[in-house]
Formats: C-alpha cells, sequence, structure tokens
C-alpha cells in the first residue's frame, strides 16, 4: 500500500505475531485416547496428571477449559478422569 506508506514486510511481520484461537471441543465421556486425538485435531494439547494410565479404558469425567469455550492454539486442556 504505497499510497497509505505502509511497509509490506511490517505487515507480513505483524500477522505472524497474531495467535490462532480455536473452539474447545467436548471430550467428555471419551476416554483419553480419543479425547487425546479430538485435542490433538484442535491444536490443543491435553493434561493428565498420569502419562502412565490406561488411555484406551479411562474415561473422562472433567475437562478445564469446558467445551466451547475459545482459547489460544496450542492450549493445554486439563482433563480429569
Amino acid at each position: 500500500m504505497p499510497y497509505l506508506e505502509v511497509n509490506k514486510e511490517v505487515l507480513e511481520e505483524e500477522s505472524e505475531d497474531v495467535i490462532s484461537q480455536v473452539q474447545v471441543p467436548d471430550v467428555m465421556g471419551k476416554t483419553l485416547k480419543e479425547a487425546e486425538q479430538i485435542l490433538k485435531e484442535n491444536n490443543l494439547e491435553m493434561s493428565i496428571d498420569n502419562e502412565e494410565i490406561d488411555k484406551e479404558n479411562t474415561y473422562v469425567k472433567n475437562q478445564i477449559p469446558g467445551g466451547g469455550i475459545t482459547v489460544n492454539e496450542e492450549s493445554k486442556v486439563i482433563i480429569e478422569y
């Protein structure tokens, strides 16, 4: 935009700094394995207190933040089981 004296390089640098946001999916009642996959597909990270638990036979009882909340991409979703 030469007529506005806006440097194109500055605009490109600023756009790289913008953090995308996503809506947290509701994973209540899913297995930990299913929940982890769903969260990854939405660019979110699952946080649980025991990585050695059987993820295929353990179900999500609560999640923070809850489904429908808008957060920054790559945010952690705390899972309680």
